[in-house]
């Protein structure tokens, strides 16, 4: 039986809220993959307990990786990793993670057998062609061109071309074992351009702090130089984009909401959230933080919302809570640059559509975005798509419309396991 749909709770003032992030989902399974393959053990300090990255522990264990947890709660932990020679003979679950999906099939093929993957039914319609051609240009073997696969080595490294248009993803996953080539790799991409650029300067940066030799001088061209990658301890950044259904509230309650420990300088994409919120009505300051790296974000809204035009190019991950602000708001929004939604965990274009226009909204899909248009909203049940994003954006409709009730929230779980109990408390407090 499924569980019962879950019922948006409806602000009756504003809230006014502290509200602490865990660690972010992207730099949590990139300081693993490293971690893995480092010249020794180390530690990936408050590392995200979440369904992806659950996935990502138990797929570098099947390959061979020592990691024990400490100080463990349930959004973040202490993992101390101890690298093994990579191993064959694994069956990797990727579940709907595209982390584990396209960053772990490159380490497998340094593996001393075959290694299989596969994942949820819709994990199977996601795209991977990209990078598992790239893995058989370089020497691989892999039997088909999206889950399930099965990949086998060894991989030599070397140069590839490809299209990294459909995700960001392709080129991290490359990237984050390329030292371990015997040829290091170079990658150039051919295509449209590629999306959410700030993840690859994410991995970039999270390399070069293991003392990889990162050359990324070159337009849409990265070369990496074989060698060791250093054993280091690292401390995760709280994830940014998993502020964004709470940094909604503010706008939609017209209340205060301080995010702590935000990074004054970070490679997230969910930092463009203070310059996205601001145009769409609200007021961002930061306060001092507990440390001179980070601040407290303060974000305070009126309970007028202003429509947005923007560019999601850079940050689709953010464009469920866009969507969900704009079919709240009071004049018209378009939101352009993400065609590539449509390959992520469902095609969230056509997701948002359907289910603000079931709620009663106007909202029409272009080739490469949305355009949202003011209309009052009424209750009705928000389809989550089994997409944490698509649940979150139901849940800030919710906020002002009665009556919503949001299909399967648990699916929030992926980056964001306490994300029910979060919300009450935010409400609450």
């Amino acid at each position: 039986m499924s569980a019962p749909h879950w019922p948006a709770p409806t602000a009756t003032a504003p809230v006014t809220a502290t509200v602490p992030l865990p660690g972010s989902k992207s730099v949590t399974n990139r300081a693993l993959v490293l971690a893995a393959l480092a010249d020794g053990p180390g530690v990936v300090r408050q590392a995200l307990r979440s369904r992806d990255a659950d996935l990502m522990v138990a797929a570098l264990r099947a390959l061979g990786t020592t990691l024990v947890a400490s100080n463990e709660t349930s959004a973040g932990v202490d993992w101390h990793v101890t690298p093994g020679p990579v191993r064959g003979g694994a069956a990797i679950d990727a579940g709907l993670a595209g982390t584990v999906m396209r960053f772990v099939p490159p380490m497998a093929a340094l593996a001393d057998g075959p290694v299989s993957f596969d994942g949820d039914p819709h994990a199977r319609k996601r795209p991977m062609g990209p990078i598992l051609d790239a893995l058989r240009a370089l020497g691989a073997r892999v039997d088909n061109d999206a889950l399930p696969f099965t990949i086998s080595g060894p991989l030599a490294g070397g140069e590839v071309t490809l299209d990294a248009s459909g995700s960001s993803q392709f080129v991290s996953g490359l990237l984050l074992t390329a030292a371990r080539f015997e040829k290091g790799i170079t990658i150039r991409h051919v295509g449209p351009p590629v999306p959410s650029q700030p993840h690859i300067e994410m991995t970039v940066q999270l390399l070069r702090a293991a003392g990889v030799t990162v050359d990324d001088n070159e337009h849409d061209v990265w070369r990496v130089e074989p060698g060791p990658i250093a054993a280091r301890d690292l401390t995760v950044e709280p994830d940014l984009s998993n502020a964004a259904p709470f940094l909604a509230a503010a706008l939609v309650t017209g209340g205060t909401i301080t995010i702590p420990a935000w990074p004054r300088e970070t490679t997230q994409p969910g930092d463009a959230l203070r310059g996205l919120v601001t145009a769409m009505g609200a007021t961002v300051t930061r306060a001092e933080g507990p440390g001179a790296d980070v601040t407290d974000l303060v974000v305070t809204g009126t309970g007028e919302i202003s429509g947005i035009d923007a560019d999601l190019h850079e940050v689709g991950e953010l464009t469920p809570t866009i969507a969900a602000l704009a079919a709240l708001a009071t004049t018209p929004s378009r939101i352009r640059g993400v065609s590539h939604l449509r390959g992520h965990e469902t095609d969230r274009l056509a997701a948002l559509a359907t289910e603000i226009n079931r709620l009663g909204g106007d909202a029409e899909e272009t080739e490469d975005g949305l355009i949202i248009r003011p209309r009052p909203l009424h209750g009705g049940t928000f389809r989550s798509y089994d997409d944490h994003r698509m649940a979150t954006a139901g849940a800030v409709i919710g906020l002002r419309v009665p009556g919503v009730e949001v299909e399967n929230i648990a699916t929030t779980a992926k980056t964001l396991p306490e994300f029910v109990q979060m919300w009450t408390a935010m409400l609450e407090a």
